[in-house]
């Protein structure tokens, strides 16, 4: 084994190595289905390795590594070959044994990259069919032709699979493995449950008579009607899954989804309903088409165009352009979503927000007065947009405390940068007007030089030629930054202006800028707690907690507490400029340097 040891330090060249030395070896099969002809080749294949371990004398047999019913175009997707590789990267063994390619892999990217890996540790693979050890000089070659062979086999069955299923949905087979509501499989057919059938039926009817999903398994939890798995646990995306399903009218539906491609073999599902190909069934009907075509007609009635920012249309039932929304992360852990929830007496609409949590799986109250388990389900109701821009009010108000003072502060952080920034620009200008002096006392000695006769004429054009070309690169990048001057000038007052609109409160809430700028999270803990989670400079994030109850005629947000969970220690004044130039419009600033308070604020929010 010292021949091993000197070749994983790279003292010793592999192919000097004796093949015929002693040898820890571990053997790998694999099978690509269950059927019994399948598993009775993997014990072939297992006798026969023992007959190959017999032949070998100097072979050590350390484990033996079996995948079975498992595909080899993916190395991912098998569990005891990772298993093995696993265990080469501890050193158990210094061989892989296999019969042949298309047993190691499938995979011409997986096979390479693979083998190298072993290679580089020491760990050699024979391919005793194919008669390929991975250590020989031409080993990687005739590995990656046999390889390439093994892949083309995967693609040609892969489409034999393919023309295969064509034929069955042409003939009507039957796919899946039966557990659908309302039915029970019987060979190839289905035949009716008449007690979960009777359950998708009071789902039609609820959803006709003008309910929502959410109502609809509100009231299935409460009456105790179980789903297809036995379990009374609906929510409103199991609803609207049985209200698609047109297995229901006794119809059979195909290409709901497929797989993307042979090496992959990743389910996609197929989102354009107009692709799906329907085949009258032998099975009864539980619903009516006339029934099912009527649901389908509401469910897509009930969607709505929404317009983008970028132009762009799509179908929701909601905008998602919303920093609420954004913000939101309930504590049950879910994302929020904003619904309409009443028109004010001037025509202005009032929005709320509620967890997906509460709104796919129902609440947590009333599953604990139906006597249903409640773990895991959101207990905390909707609530207004007004909590949240009252709570934003509040904690600003206490965050920016002296207004003036951090004005002041960003005006002069900026103009100390515009400052640096003019510096810089007058240093590149007094650069470039030396180098035009230069480049005019060299045109003026090359005249000289050519009327004295030093240089010919082909020269003297060449080198003429080369100067003009550099002075007129010169004089036009010195016109350019004239003319970025003039354009760029800081207009102080107009960001002054700006930044008192921005941090004045009172009566016209706080803005989105700078909300998006210092908050990164808000968490309901409950209709009245909320945690705000704030970003207020580098290296100082703070959690503060803000209670609000009452009606909004009379409410009065409080703050719960301020935890600040890095650096601890008051907001400094020059953070706080920085952060509200962050949050300034990107018009208001006439000249932004790189390396400003606003800029690096801007960049950082781009990279989260």
């Amino acid at each position: 084994m010292r021949d091993d040891y000197n070749y994983r330090f790279k003292l010793t060249d592999y192919t000097q190595l004796d093949r015929n030395r002693k040898r820890k070896v571990a053997v790998y099969g694999r099978v690509s289905t269950e059927h019994e002809a399948q598993i009775a080749a993997l014990e072939n294949q297992m006798q026969w390795y023992d007959d190959q371990a017999r032949y070998h004398p100097n072979w050590e047999i350390q484990d033996r590594y079996i995948d079975e019913g498992i595909t080899g175009t993916q190395a991912k997707k098998r569990p005891s070959f990772l298993r093995m590789i696993d265990d080469a990267r501890q050193g158990k063994f210094d061989l892989i044994v296999t019969r042949e390619v298309c047993r190691f892999a499938r995979n011409v990217v997986d096979t390479l990259v693979i083998t190298r890996e072993l290679k580089g540790i020491g760990v050699e693979v024979y391919f005793i069919e194919d008669n390929i050890w991975t250590m020989d000089g031409d080993g990687e070659l005739r590995l990656s032709l046999m390889a390439t062979l093994a892949q083309e086999e995967s693609r040609k069955t892969s489409e034999r699979v393919r023309a295969g299923q064509k034929v069955s949905r042409e003939k009507g087979v039957l796919y899946g493995n039966g557990n659908i509501l309302g039915y029970d499989r019987v060979g190839d057919t289905y035949q009716i449950n008449e007690e979960q059938a009777e359950t998708v039926r009071m789902i039609f009817d609820l959803y006709l008579q003008g309910k929502g999903s959410l109502q609809i398994a509100n009231e299935l939890n409460a009456s105790h009607r179980k789903s297809a798995m036995g379990m009374v646990k609906w929510c409103a995306s199991s609803v609207v899954r049985v209200l698609k399903n047109a297995t229901y009218t006794g119809t059979k539906c195909y290409n709901k989804s497929r797989n993307n491609n042979y090496l992959d073999q990743h389910r996609v599902l197929n989102l354009d309903a107009s692709t799906y190909l329907y085949q009258e069934g032998d099975f009864p009907a539980i619903v009516s088409k006339e029934i099912w075509n009527k649901a389908q007609s509401i469910r897509i009635n009930r969607r709505k165009a929404v317009a983008l920012r970028d132009g762009k249309v799509t179908i929701s039932n909601r905008s998602s352009e919303d920093i609420w929304v954004n913000k939101l992360r309930c504590s049950c852990g879910y994302a929020c979503r904003r619904d309409k929830w009443h028109v004010r007496k001037d025509g202005s609409i009032s929005y709320g927000y509620q967890c997906y949590n509460r709104i796919n799986n129902g609440s947590k109250q009333k599953r604990e007065e139906m006597g249903l388990d409640s773990e895991g389900y959101c207990g905390i109701r909707m609530y207004g947009d007004w909590k949240l821009e009252m709570m934003a009010e509040t904690l600003f108000e206490q965050l920016l405390g002296d207004k003036h003072q951090i004005i002041q502060t960003a005006l002069e952080l900026l103009k100390k940068y515009y400052r640096e920034s003019s510096r810089k620009d007058q240093q590149g200008n007094s650069e470039r007007k030396i180098q035009l002096e230069r480049i005019d006392t060299r045109l003026r000695n090359l005249t000289v030089m050519r009327a004295d006769g030093e240089i010919g004429k082909e020269e003297y054009q060449q080198l003429r030629d080369q100067l003009e070309n550099e002075k007129s690169r010169l004089e036009a990048a010195q016109k350019e930054a004239e003319a970025a001057e003039c354009r760029e000038a800081l207009n102080l007052e107009q960001i002054q202006q700006a930044l008192e609109e921005l941090v004045r409160l009172k009566g016209k809430g706080v803005s989105r800028e700078l909300v998006d700028q210092i908050v990164y999270r808000v968490t309901p803990v409950s209709e009245t707690h909320f945690e705000w989670y704030l970003h207020l400079g580098p290296g100082t994030d703070a959690q503060v907690g803000l209670l609000v109850e009452g009606k909004k005629g009379n409410c009065v947000p409080s703050v719960n507490g301020i935890r600040e969970f890095l650096n601890p220690g008051e907001v400094k004044t020059d953070v706080a400029a920085s952060q509200i130039l962050g949050s300034l419009p990107t018009e208001q600033l006439h000249r932004l340097p790189s390396g400003s308070p606003a800029s690096i604020v801007r960049f950082r929010r781009k990279a989260a």
